[in-house]
């Protein structure tokens, strides 16, 4: 699924979306705690990957964290700067995330990754160990199966991962996994979480696998 059917899929339906869970409320009490737990340990800034319309770019800011909401997205962008006037965002990649090595606090991917081949997924993933400073967080929400394998989402065609091949994959690129839950609510498909640190020797592995992926991608 390449970018810009992904982004001309959600710009064509923000609105829809935005009702539909696009709202802070929309969210399930438990992954709220989660998120707010996390948020609250990180020491530096945080980027909300993958925003989508804002929502919890604009519930961190308000709880204090030091946050900016990033995505491809422009209709999304729009309405959360109309939305929440007091948050920050700008368009963004999760594979290109515009910050400097180790700069980051921590990383929130929540439900970002959904729509990235598995075959692909170590280019953001190898950009967030970059971004982030040794023991920066990551937290990644997904959809949760027994194999990575396509569906068709609302939207645009998605995946789900097995908890612990993500797990696998988020540790292959430099990070030490925390912890993973999982569960299935009444009438959606199971849901996955985790949350991981970034190692010492990270940045450089990921510097050097960003590159040549880049160096590919030009060719």
């Amino acid at each position: 699924m390449s970018l810009k059917s992904v982004r001309a899929s959600y710009g064509a339906r923000a609105g829809e979306y935005i009702d539909a869970v696009g709202r802070i409320e929309h969210v399930a009490g438990p992954d709220l705690a989660l998120i707010e737990e996390w948020a609250s340990g990180i020491d530096g800034r945080v980027l909300d990957v993958g925003c989508g319309p804002g929502q919890w770019t604009d519930h961190l800011t308000r709880r204090g964290v030091d946050v900016e909401g990033i995505d491809p997205v422009p209709e999304f962008i729009e309405h959360a700067r109309a939305a929440y006037p007091g948050a920050r965002y700008r368009l963004g990649l999760a594979e290109d995330l515009g910050v400097e090595n180790g700069s980051l606090g921590g990383v929130l991917a929540w439900y970002s990754l959904i729509h990235t081949d598995p075959e692909l997924v170590s280019a953001p993933l190898d950009e967030f160990a970059r971004s982030l400073g040794p023991g920066g967080g990551l937290a990644i929400g997904f959809f949760a199966g027994p194999r990575p394998e396509p569906f068709d989402h609302a939207v645009t065609t998605a995946y789900s991962w097995p908890i612990e091949l993500l797990a696998a994959s988020v540790e292959a690129a430099g990070f030490v996994v925390t912890r993973t839950e999982g569960r299935t609510d009444p009438g959606a498909r199971p849901h996955g979480a985790l949350l991981a640190v970034r190692s010492p020797s990270a940045s450089r592995t990921a510097a050097v696998r960003n590159s040549a992926s880049r160096a590919r991608g030009a060719r």
